[in-house]
């Protein structure tokens, strides 16, 4: 096996390996340094650290429980099959751990106006819930086609106090959404803050929104030893973006018997345009200010994603994630909408827990590879979600 992430990062900041880096207009150049020097210097200030953590504890509700998924570990035979409950979070997502710790960023900086973007609104409204508990301004870019077929988190987010802004280009769906939010970056730069959602975009996001998730595995790992006396045989989290499965990766990226397994989009199939999966299906390219795997054709054009999951309906990925799959540390599968919606059905009636549809992906992974270990290991599941919001979908494809 290849020497993982932390070994070669350093070299140049703002790269994992030679994914990431800062592919971006000049007039957004500034704003990044801005960005970096403030992340560095508050990042390492106790009394910034103490607030965030007091935030996310009294707040959003860290830490998330760790709960040993017996029905299903039954159900399925072989390894135990354990669930992060990151569902539990205010919200119902691990999103708010990055927008608390971004929106109390921007405050330090001196921003009052937020703009973000979302896909399956899960970011939106976190960063909502942030900046009205924050006393921000709060404005969203929503794809349209998300917007429909995400109604309730498009209620949750107004009544929130944010605005929430259609985006018609393109799909209609996520990459639209950040296009459009890198828009209005560029145009209102002085007075705004874009808080990102996911390990994406150019430098310093991808690292900054690692950090912030990162609480997730730091919590996770501490949880498995004292559950099962030893770490897991394998973890296994959704990417789209990829901030979920970076967080609770991070920090097992050292324990090397442990395997990453990121769990991609699968759509109906891997052919172009029916599926969301970049790293399994896709090809190295420029996206959204970073160096990345990328859905697109021969010629560059980026090409269309279809995935059940509006969250995983993306077609790129966080650049780190790119580097482990490349270093061999970390493996990348699909698992389509199908199956997705199998997991959901199972783990729903079996533990009367709804994962989100994305969460769902990794559910159905777990399964299968749970078949293949022994009774004596373990798997770490990352629930990054709960299903509430895509209850309509659900209904849509489910018998009743």
């Amino acid at each position: 096996m290849k020497k993982h992430a932390e070994s070669r990062t350093g070299s140049k900041p703002g790269k994992f390996g030679k994914y990431g880096g800062q592919y971006v207009p000049e007039t957004l150049m500034e704003p990044l340094r801005a960005l970096e020097e403030a992340y560095n210097k508050f990042s390492h200030d106790p009394s910034f650290k103490k607030e965030l953590a007091g935030w996310l504890d009294t707040f959003a509700g860290r830490p998330t429980p760790l709960y040993l998924a017996a029905n299903l570990t039954r159900h399925v035979g072989g390894a135990r099959i354990y669930l992060k409950r990151e569902d539990l979070l205010h919200g119902g997502a691990h999103k708010i751990n990055n927008t608390l710790g971004q929106a109390l960023l921007a405050k330090k900086m001196g921003k009052r106006r937020i703009i973000a973007e979302t896909g399956a609104g899960q970011h939106g409204v976190a960063t909502a819930m942030a900046c009205a508990a924050l006393g921000l301004g709060a404005e969203v870019y929503m794809g349209s086609e998300d917007m429909d077929r995400q109604k309730l988190n498009v209620y949750r987010m107004k009544m929130l106090g944010a605005k929430v802004h259609p985006v018609e280009s393109g799909s209609r769906t996520l990459k639209d959404a950040i296009n459009e939010a890198l828009r209005d970056w560029v145009t209102n730069v002085q007075e705004t803050y874009y808080l990102l959602g996911s390990v994406v975009g150019p430098h310093p996001y991808p690292t900054m929104v690692r950090d912030f998730q990162s609480v997730i595995g730091k919590e996770a790992r501490k949880q498995i030893l004292q559950a099962d006396g030893k770490l897991p045989k394998a973890v296994v989290a959704c990417v789209g973006g990829g901030s979920n499965s970076i967080g609770i990766f991070h920090s097992f990226l050292h324990d090397l018997d442990v395997n990453l397994y990121g769990v991609e989009a699968g759509g109906e199939s891997l052919s172009p345009g029916q599926n969301a999966a970049p790293l399994v299906a896709g090809r190295e390219g420029v996206l959204h200010g970073m160096m990345t795997y990328v859905l697109q054709d021969e010629a560059g054009q980026v090409q269309t994603t279809r995935s059940i999951s509006a969250g995983l309906d993306y077609p790129g990925v966080g650049p780190e994630h790119a580097f482990l799959m490349n270093e061999g540390r970390a493996k990348y599968v699909t698992v389509s909408d199908e199956e997705a919606l199998d997991a959901f059905k199972t783990l729903s009636q079996l533990e009367g827990i709804m994962p989100a549809l994305e969460s769902a992906h990794a559910i159905s992974y777990a399964m299968k590879l749970a078949k293949s270990l022994a009774t004596k290991d373990s798997i770490l599941v990352n629930l990054s979600g709960r299903g509430d919001k895509d209850v309509e979908i659900i209904a849509k494809h489910i018998a009743q």
